[in-house]
């Protein structure tokens, strides 16, 4: 049988967004998408592609899985989006402030790294020229 037009195999998803196929049928499993079946075969639509780029952009940043669902069905329940926009705003300001908190602590410990480096650096170099100087 053909399927529609703007119907796409699991294959044809993860290719086209370079995923695999269980990562797809994961999202499924979490209420994600819902794609038609046709026996043991699943038949994702135009709206299931779109939800899915949805998800994958969501990951990318930084959104957990239960923001993006509150997302998605915000759209579904109100295709105006207002409250599907305010929402996103919301989770990019939570995700940004994350965010900037790790830059916070990766910027601590490579201060960190490096002063220990110049310790062992400094003390290398003591002990090639004889003189003993207690580790750091």
């Amino acid at each position: 049988m053909d399927k529609p037009q703007d119907a796409y195999s699991i294959a044809d998803l993860a290719r086209e967004f370079s995923v695999t196929p269980r990562a797809i049928r994961f999202y499924e499993d979490k209420g994600l998408i819902a794609p038609a079946r046709e026996g043991l075969r699943r038949i994702y639509s135009a709206r299931d592609r779109v939800r899915l780029k949805l998800i994958l952009r969501g990951k990318r940043l930084g959104f957990t899985l239960r923001e993006i669902q509150e997302i998605i069905d915000l759209y579904d329940a109100e295709p105006t989006g207002e409250a599907q926009l305010r929402r996103l705003i919301e989770s990019c300001q939570r995700s940004r402030a994350a965010l900037r908190q790790q830059m916070d602590d990766i910027r601590i410990t490579l201060e960190e790294l490096d002063a220990v480096e110049s310790q062992c650096s400094q003390l290398l170099h003591s002990q090639t020229e004889g003189e003993q100087v207690p580790p750091p």
